[in-house]
């Protein structure tokens, strides 16, 4: 059983590095991906700790790019894994991702200003402190929800946070087809993570979407994940056929933040077979 899409304190999720390795080993987890936004810190960490307790760690990122509004109405956002399987992140991706890093925190900024301007009294040191380096909207929700302004995580996103939500203010991100090249020229695979997310309910646009990412570079698609049910999944597997891509597959763990989400199991019945990422290294080594 393996799980490759988590996160840990140094992007959104609660668990550090050390805590999520131990809770990997603990539940028997034969491979694990650590998937932190725009940064590689969480599995540097955790690196050391996983070969010391015989894990086999994934080095991985998750990227937020752009959707063409020329493709779908609505120009939003579409998550890209990075996987790095047989060579580490060049120096080229890592200086470019300094650059995406200063993207967000130029976002936390503008986003305490649209807050305090209805009449929501935050500041960017007190969420920063919530979040170190890497801070986001998760660590917004949770100052949100210690001040009394919402009564849990999901109201803050829904009320303040969330792309249709009334505080919301977008950050500069790099358009699909750069992120997807961006990851394969600094030595990744590119997959598409949670394809239901893009939100394109007729499945004949959703496909087509998918097959431009494709001829874009991606590599692989997110079949296995906590928001697909069956039907999802038999869907996405369809694509992968279709479309020659990789199949890929993790839970999305966040530790208490998502608290129905268990590492390697979801919802409760996710198993993804070791073989998923034995497919992937094979085709980052052709």
């Amino acid at each position: 059983m393996i799980d490759l899409h988590t996160h840990t304190t140094e992007s959104d999720g609660t668990y550090s590095p050390a805590q999520l390795v131990e809770a990997a080993v603990d539940i028997g987890l034969e491979a694990l991906a650590i998937t932190d936004h725009d940064n590689f810190s969480g599995y540097e960490l955790a690196a050391p700790l996983a070969r010391a307790a015989g894990l086999d760690l994934v080095c991985g990122i998750e990227l937020s790019t752009r959707m063409p509004r020329t493709l779908a109405r609505h120009g939003r956002s579409v998550h890209i894994l990075g996987y790095f399987l047989n060579e580490p992140p060049s120096d080229g991706y890592q200086q470019w991702l300094r650059q995406i890093q200063e993207a967000r925190r130029d976002r936390n900024r503008r986003l305490v200003q649209s807050l305090n301007s209805l009449g929501v009294e935050i500041t960017l040191e007190e969420v920063e402190a919530a979040g170190g380096h890497m801070t986001g909207r998760p660590h917004f929700a949770a100052i949100l929800l210690k001040k009394g302004y919402v009564k849990d995580y999901q109201e803050a996103f829904d009320v303040y946070l969330d792309e249709s939500a009334k505080a919301y203010v977008q950050r500069l991100e790099p358009g699909v087809p750069e992120g997807i090249h961006r990851i394969r020229s600094g030595n990744g695979l590119a997959v598409v993570a949670h394809p239901f997310r893009l939100n394109i309910r007729d499945h004949a646009e959703e496909e087509k979407f998918i097959r431009w990412m494709r001829d874009e570079g991606l590599q692989g698609i997110e079949v296995y994940h906590t928001d697909h049910g069956p039907g999802q999944e038999a869907r996405y597997l369809g694509y992968a056929g279709k479309l020659d891509l990789a199949v890929t597959g993790g839970t999305d763990f966040h530790g208490d933040i998502k608290p129905r989400i268990k590492l390697g199991a979801g919802l409760g019945g996710m198993a993804i077979p070791r073989g998923v990422l034995d497919n992937l290294r094979e085709l980052a080594r052709a």
